[in-house]
């Protein structure tokens, strides 16, 4: 699994699944903390479809955290102020930078909690389309 990917299910989907990965890696290995989880601020990137041209809407409040585990270096960003999170994510991509073994047993993992998140955002957007308006067969 790609590390775009698997950032996106960690963030978006249940926090214990990011808080029981870490921990599993921080019992077993030494975790050198790099970079504390620290706030910044990043630019945001759109693309305008008319011309198919890149510029920037703005800037984010982001929470950015390193930690280094058998000499590989891993990096954990979150939008917002999460320290917990980005720490989280940061010795999860450590972990997998490493291939450490535990990193093979996550996949099912992460796969079930994609499926959950694909499931609730299919109810949410289903229960948004219930609410919808049919302008066409209201009486002029």
């Amino acid at each position: 699994m790609k590390r775009r990917k698997r950032t996106e299910i960690l963030i978006q989907g249940n926090p214990d699944l990011a808080k029981d990965f870490a921990d599993e890696i921080i019992r077993y290995y030494p975790c050198q903390e790099l970079v504390a989880p620290r706030y910044g601020l990043t630019m945001i990137k759109m693309r305008e479809t008319a011309k198919n041209s890149l510029f920037y809407v703005g800037e984010v409040l982001i929470t950015e955290a390193k930690v280094e585990i058998h000499e590989q270096i891993g990096t954990g960003i979150v939008v917002g102020m999460n320290e917990t999170l980005a720490k989280q994510l940061a010795i999860i991509d450590a972990a997998y930078q490493a291939n450490l073994p535990e990193t093979k047993k996550w996949e099912g993992r992460l796969l079930d909690a994609e499926q959950s998140i694909i499931q609730e955002k299919a109810q949410k957007q289903a229960e948004l389309f219930e609410t919808k308006v049919n302008f066409e067969t209201m009486d002029v």
